[in-house]
């Protein structure tokens, strides 16, 4: 294909690019280019086995950044993980594929996005999976019995519900929630406010592999004539035409130690994600004036919400030794020969066992369930009113915004401000090293409780640290820079006590409760907010920095993803996300390109 004839050309073939890769190129009449940092890793067994991802971490498909020291978690780095490879991220992650809320999702349209609201999300969200096939005597111990039937979708991404089907987890977290009037009545995929419900996984339920971008959406459709994928292929820059207006003409990369360059007769997508989408404009000229500057970069557009609001999902929890008899992964976690050897077996002769999942199997979204009184809803009131931004800067404007959207949020019942979640093994999460919390993994078996804040107010940044385009950029997520982060993290903490001990989810656990780490002994606001500064670790959940806002409201790109002021230019990743929504973001991302593809098409008149 001749690289001049390219209709478009997106850079990134990740969870995003594969998607816009498949939906373009249904038009047989355009030519589409998709350039990949990474290899195509789909037969890689890391990869392809669920519970294998963290041996992932760290390694060639893994873009492997670090944060700048964070001085509210104790001046600690925190690893920050992103998929270099084709599939991008849903190739390295944890196949959680959770829903967002209705609420959060319309809440991109009260920021001033028009069309984005959660019927109109809805409509292509369905397209994006098909929902697991669930046996009747499975439903009860599943905690999905009570969910109406409906005619089941049937996308790209196959979904299931992983690992054994018989564990009681599922079914006494349900029970659980039940007793507090907070479950999930219908399938959450269908939409959802509060409550708790089984952990659904982006797992091929037949073949008990990940289910991801590159095997969903790109290996079907990679015999098409009119679509090119290169990968091990970097991204430098943008290039354009600057007359009385700007136009992005194409893409300079580097490829088999070459510099090249290709043209986009329609458009330029760029799909790199959180850390690279901000990266790659500013090496093209757009961005903060300032920035660009520093750097000896020609400003083409003069951007400053590039790279600016950076969001992600802190989370923090305790692990409970479990009664004897429950089965957990904490075998694996020891490393233990035998355990690893019979699971390998296991997974390789009937794809079962504790390889075929992740162990992450039950979620929440809850409110502030203990301040819910007139007294404590005074107390979040207090707090939101003493931290309320001021000001006139667009980030100043989209400070206030975001707290507006949060004061809502952590104000009313039937808004979720955490995300509760159980796993099946042990976590080791950074300790105090003058502490007696064991450093490394313990005998025994373990259920961790974890809870993370949904929309957090936090906002941090992602710059290049030079014009070198393969330098890595400066990443600075903040953490917890907003006061009242930790303060409403600090008591869901509080709240997991309360699950741990309320039946019967409480059956499964040693009562007393015997915690992994003594200091998850939590017993009051301010311990909490302490074991939170030493042990928090991001959920690598990462959005924001080319957010979907008005331009002046600190925005890099419009309601249909094109940048502001720039012709022939789209962003088309996490980074366009305005605000985080509630749990993990792969779902989000996948039914964002959903939405996108059609908005191209729509402005192309393509089929």
């Amino acid at each position: 294909m001749d690289s001049a004839d390219y209709d478009f050309v997106i850079i990134g073939g990740g969870t995003a690019g594969l998607v816009l890769a498949n939906r373009l190129s249904e038009d047989p009449s355009q030519r589409i280019l998709v350039l990949e940092a990474g290899a195509d890793v789909s037969d890689d067994p890391r990869v392809k086995t669920p519970a294998l991802y963290r041996a992932l971490m760290g390694t060639e498909v893994d873009w492997n950044f670090h944060s700048e020291p964070q001085p509210n978690l104790n001046g600690r780095s925190v690893d920050l993980h992103q998929g270099k490879a084709l599939g991008g991220s849903s190739a390295i992650n944890a196949e959680v594929f959770a829903p967002p809320t209705d609420g959060s999702i319309s809440s991109w349209g009260a920021l001033g996005n028009e069309g984005w609201d959660s019927s109109i999300f809805r409509k292509y969200y369905v397209k994006v999976f098909t929902p697991p096939s669930v046996e009747e005597s499975s439903r009860k111990k599943l905690g999905i019995d009570g969910y109406p039937a409906y005619e089941a979708p049937n996308g790209p991404v196959r979904l299931t519900f992983a690992g054994n089907p018989d564990h009681p987890v599922r079914e006494a977290w349900i029970a659980t929630f039940k007793e507090s009037d907070y479950h999930v009545s219908s399938d959450p995929l269908r939409g959802i406010s509060v409550g708790a419900f089984s952990c659904i996984s982006s797992i091929d339920p037949v073949k008990k592999e990940r289910s991801y971008a590159a095997t969903a959406y790109y290996n079907p459709v990679k015999h098409r004539v009119n679509l090119e994928v290169l990968t091990n292929a970097t991204a430098e820059k943008v290039l354009f035409e600057v007359t009385d207006f700007i136009r992005a003409t194409g893409v300079q990369y580097r490829h088999n130690n070459r510099t090249e360059t290709v043209t986009a007769s329609k458009e330029v997508i760029v799909c790199a994600g959180t850390f690279q989408s901000p990266k790659i404009l500013e090496l093209s000229g757009i961005g903060n004036k300032s920035i660009l500057h520093s750097h000896e970069i020609k400003v083409i557009k003069d951007l400053p919400g590039v790279g600016e609001n950076l969001q992600d999902h802190l989370v923090s929890g305790a692990s409970f030794e479990t009664v004897d008899g429950v089965e957990t992964l904490d075998p694996l976690v020891r490393e233990e020969p035998e355990a690893i050897e019979k699971a390998m077996r296991d997974y390789a002769t009937s794809r079962s066992g504790p390889l075929s999942s992740t162990g992450i199997d039950a979620y929440a979204y809850l409110p502030l369930v203990d301040y819910l009184s007139e007294e404590g809803q005074e107390t979040i009131r207090q707090l939101l009113s003493k931290y309320r931004p001021s000001g006139d800067h667009p980030h100043d404007r989209r400070a206030r915004l975001f707290h507006e959207l949060a004061e809502r949020a952590f104000l009313k019942p039937d808004t979720p401000s955490a995300t509760y979640l159980a796993v099946l093994a042990q976590q080791v999460l950074p300790t105090d090293p003058d502490s007696d919390s064991p450093p490394g993994p313990l005998p025994g078996g373990f259920i961790t409780l974890g809870a993370l804040l949904s929309q957090p107010l936090s906002r941090g940044s992602v710059h290049i640290a030079s014009n070198d385009p393969s330098a890595a950029p400066a990443i600075d997520p903040n953490y917890l820079s907003n006061p009242v982060d930790i303060e409403i993290l600090a008591r869901h903490m509080l709240y997991l006590e309360t699950i741990a001990t309320s039946p019967p989810f409480s059956k499964l656990l040693k009562q007393p409760l015997v915690r992994r780490d003594p200091a998850s002994c939590i017993t009051d606001i301010e311990s909490a907010k302490k074991y939170i500064r030493t042990t928090a670790i991001s959920m690598w959940h990462f959005g924001g920095t080319c957010a979907m806002l008005p331009e002046d409201k600190g925005g890099v790109v419009s309601s249909t993803l094109k940048v502001h002021g720039v012709e022939n230019l789209r962003v088309v990743d996490s980074s366009a996300v305005p605000i985080l929504s509630t749990a993990n973001m792969q779902s989000t991302v996948y039914t964002l390109a959903e939405r996108a593809a059609d908005l191209i098409k729509q402005d192309h008149g393509l089929r």
